[in-house]
């Protein structure tokens, strides 16, 4: 076959999981007469609540070299639905990979002065016990994936939370600041950490622009993640989560995905059989057992 050949099969179904940004691209770019605003988008859903995480590093820095390789080791989700004096949902504060003079903030303007600062940042890192915080975000229908004329990808992003995530971060770094100076022998005291906030461009964990849900007018896809329009096309990666939590969506996107392959349970149809002649019947008023009644009894320990 050349390459100029093309070939079709027909699917039974087929399932879409390119990722939030890119399974919303698919389905817009498929549109047809009888879907003009993309495939399955009916309800001008596909593409609108793009979600990712409000994430912000944090590093303190401790008086004694951290030589730590693989320091991504633990997670704290004790204060994730906030603590005295906040309300409100604080996140996740877990370890990040270890960090090099190339990740310490200011290293750019720093070389630029003198490779003096510059070596300064490489000592800094070298001291760092790094930190990432992620809360969460909120679904805005104003936040979303759209094509341009050319078919490339734009993010409209606007306010990406009702609440403010500088306010959460804020306060998960000061808790986590006071983590580290319960070890006076290891982390200084003090507001010895730098934040750096992940900026649009860098994605943690995008999730929306093809919800599921109960109504075909607010979501694309049903409690099944079938599309509410197409009878035989799924969308099974993080794109069908009506809102995200402030932990990786990995693990739930492969559960999901799961649970979508096996088809629902089939209603156990009740057959009624008639036992064979001369078995199990009522024997007739009157009439006498040749031989007594045993009944078998299992006892389940």
């Amino acid at each position: 076959m050349t390459t100029s050949e093309e070939t079709y099969d027909a699917a039974t179904s087929s399932s879409i999981s390119a990722g939030a940004a890119n399974s919303a691209k698919i389905l817009l770019a498929s549109a047809n007469d009888r879907h003009p605003n993309g495939l399955a988008n009916g309800s001008d859903q596909v593409g609108r609540n793009y979600m990712f995480h409000n994430s912000v590093a944090v590093l303190a820095i401790s008086k004694e070299p951290n030589p730590t390789m693989f320091q991504k080791t633990l997670g704290v989700n004790d204060f994730y639905f906030g603590m005295p004096g906040f309300d409100y949902p604080m996140g996740n504060i877990q370890m990040v990979g270890k960090s090099d003079g190339r990740d310490v903030p200011g290293r750019e303007a720093a070389s630029r002065r003198s490779s003096r600062r510059c070596s300064r940042s490489s000592e800094v890192a070298t001291h760092a016990v790094d930190f990432w915080l992620s809360t969460e975000d909120l679904p805005t229908p104003d936040n979303r994936v759209t094509l341009t004329s050319d078919g490339n990808i734009t993010a409209d992003l606007h306010a990406r939370t009702t609440r403010s995530p500088r306010s959460g971060s804020t306060t998960s770094s000061s808790r986590c600041s006071a983590t580290s100076a319960c070890i006076p022998t290891t982390c200084c005291r003090g507001p010895a950490t730098s934040r750096t906030r992940s900026r649009s461009r860098a994605v943690a964990h995008q999730a929306g622009t093809v919800r599921f849900g109960t109504d075909p007018a607010t979501s694309v896809l049903d409690v099944n993640c079938k599309a509410h329009e197409v009878d035989n096309l799924y969308v099974v990666d993080t794109s069908f989560f009506p809102s995200i939590g402030a932990v990786n969506p990995a693990l739930t996107a492969m559960a999901n995905a799961l649970r979508v392959r096996r088809p629902p349970p089939r209603a156990a149809r009740r057959v009624r059989r008639e036992p064979p002649a001369g078995r199990g019947r009522r024997p007739p008023a009157g009439a006498r057992l040749s031989r007594p009644v045993c009944r078998r009894v299992v006892a389940w320990r």
